[in-house]
This record gives C-alpha cells, structure tokens and sequence, in this order.
C-alpha cells in the first residue's frame, strides 16, 4: 500500500503530521478493534487535534483521525450538538 500523506498539502498543520510516510493502511482498519496501532501513531502527533476538527469538519466516515475512529467522531459531533442546544436553551 501507499505511503501516508497528509490529508492536503494546502493545510499547514499536515505538514508536521505524525502519519507521514506511513502506510496508510495503519490508518484504514477494518475494525474499530484493529485501530490501536493508529491510535498510538495519533497519540504522539503534534497535530492530532487539527487533523480531528478537520476529520470532523468534512464528516470524514473512513479511518482514524486525530485518533478517532468514525464512531468516536460521530459521538463527538453527537455531544457537540447537545452541549450547544443546552447552551443555546440557557441563553434563552
């Protein structure tokens, strides 16, 4: 398989991404169960955050980012949601 590359090199912070040159097969488990050795990788990234909010950004549904599997991300954007409509329900 190919080597990681960053999500775009238009974005700044892929540059210093702990997955470059990686193979992006780490990255692409075929369960969330297999997606440790990704996770690792993530946990020692510099940028682990902004590859997150990008990965959540553009609903990205495949693979780890930022440390996240899709179901993690979506359980984000889930209490994301909550805690603005709770936010949203106190300013009112």
């Amino acid at each position: 398989m190919a080597a990681m590359t960053p999500p775009t090199t238009a974005l700044s912070w892929a540059q210093t991404a702990a997955c470059t040159g990686l193979e992006s097969t780490i990255f692409y488990p075929a369960t969330d169960e297999e997606a440790d050795t990704a996770k690792a990788v993530c946990a020692e990234c510099p940028v682990r955050m902004d590859c997150l909010e990008h990965a959540i950004m553009r609903r990205e549904h495949n693979g780890v980012w930022g440390g996240a599997t899709e179901k993690e991300r979506q359980r984000i954007i889930r209490r994301r949601r909550r805690e603005r409509a709770v936010a949203k329900a106190a300013a009112s």
